[in-house]
């Protein structure tokens, strides 16, 4: 049956009639019907620790979260993220009023931008950016601006001039991502600075993105909120999906002084209003793994990352190797390949491996069109298969 027609008005508001299907649900279709290997999507091909699904195991069988947890999170799993910020980063954190546990990270992204924002109002994100900033930034009414990292010795690199010029009366928030997907950089402690003078001298809010705060490879991650004058302005997002190899979970989370927690709070509740009762208490547990777990799925996923990053420069790909995150971003020019997207629809047959194209994450198309991102988060075997069938391609 189609449905009743009143108008030639679409049925999709304005604001979102820019955003389709996602890359991300097109590109793993599209490996799922060619059986390729999967290097698109950021989602692991192993589960997290046995300890911590057992935990989740126990939860339900025991009742705890079957039923509505409390709106701002279960107690346990909001002391733990106190905790956590504390224990990796000195920061100190009331579980009661400077914690709101959301569905992901993405729900966190979205309630934050929806509660802090006018119409009108303009938003500074890096670009390429994580293709829900766009779509969330439009539902606020907001308008976006982007600031682009562009390729600079083998990696993305933030021109802070460019950035300050960005900042216009209108500038109500800066929406910062580091470890940054997909280009894999991490903002330098003196490039974070920088950040955090301009926020502070502009009196401008920030939402951070850290879920790969746990995967830097050279150096460790600082958060913006520990800089001066930034933890009163500041919302720190992060999520259990990517740390735990967990993605299935959602189970993400802002830190924040009060009066943001509360504003945040007051948008998600009539978003989700609560989630993954029994995995909270899961995450809770997880959070509390000694520091030889988080070691360990570094050291395993930088292992991971060299060998993609070989094979892929085997195969003729300009790399840009990270310093984060479990993304590797190319360039296709060198295979005498100009449009990543077209490239990446054709991958699959070429050699039964399906990528990302980065200009889908660009307003600046022809900046992000001979780019392509990779994710490593998959078995060893997995990535050297796929380097294997990549070789196919060199000139």
């Amino acid at each position: 049956m189609s449905a009743p027609v009143s108008s030639d008005r679409p049925f999709l508001n304005r604001r979102l009639s820019a955003f389709g299907t996602t890359i991300f649900a097109e590109m793993s279709a599209l490996a799922a019907r060619t059986g390729s290997i999967n290097l698109g999507q950021g989602f692991p091909d192993t589960d997290g620790p046995a300890e911590i699904a057992e935990a989740a195991s126990r939860a339900v069988l025991s009742g705890l979260g079957n039923q509505y947890p409390p709106g701002p999170g279960v107690p346990e799993l909001r002391t733990a993220i106190a905790a956590h910020q504390q224990r990796f980063y000195g920061l100190g954190y009331d579980p009661d009023t400077e914690v709101l546990v959301t569905a992901g990270a993405t729900e966190a992204i979205a309630a934050s931008l929806l509660a802090l924002l006018e119409p009108g109002d303009e938003v500074i994100a890096l670009e390429p950016y994580y293709d829900s900033y766009a779509a969330c930034i439009a539902m606020a009414g907001a308008t976006r601006v982007p600031v682009t990292l562009r390729p600079h010795a083998g990696a993305f690199v933030l021109d802070l001039d460019e950035l300050r010029a960005a900042v216009t009366p209108r500038t109500r928030l800066l929406l910062l991502n580091t470890p940054h997907n997909p280009t894999g950089t991490v903002l330098s402690a003196d490039e974070l600075a920088a950040v955090a003078a301009l926020a502070v001298e502009r009196d401008l809010l920030v939402v951070t993105d850290e879920v790969y705060e746990h995967l830097v490879f050279e150096g460790s991650h600082r958060p913006l909120a520990g800089f001066p004058g930034m933890r009163e302005r500041t919302v720190t997002i992060s999520s259990a999906g990517k740390t735990f190899s967990f993605t299935g979970w959602k189970v993400g989370w802002i830190t924040a002084p009060p009066a943001l927690v509360a504003a945040v709070r007051s948008a998600k509740q009539f978003l989700t209003y609560v989630s993954s009762g029994p995995f909270q208490y899961a995450v809770a547990e997880a959070l509390n793994l000694p520091d030889s777990y988080y070691a360990d799925f570094r050291a395993d996923l930088a292992a991971k990352r060299d060998i993609l990053a070989d094979g892929l420069a085997a195969a003729g790909f300009e790399v840009y190797r990270p310093r984060g995150t479990y993304f590797i971003t190319t360039d296709i020019t060198p295979l005498g390949e100009k449009d990543g997207l077209a490239f990446c629809r054709t991958l699959p047959e070429r050699c039964g491996v399906v990528a990302i194209p980065n200009q889908v994450f660009y307003d600046d198309k022809a900046a992000g069109a001979p780019q392509v991102r990779w994710a490593f988060c998959k078995r060893t075997e997995v990535l050297e298969e796929a380097a294997r069938r990549l070789r196919g391609l060199a000139p």
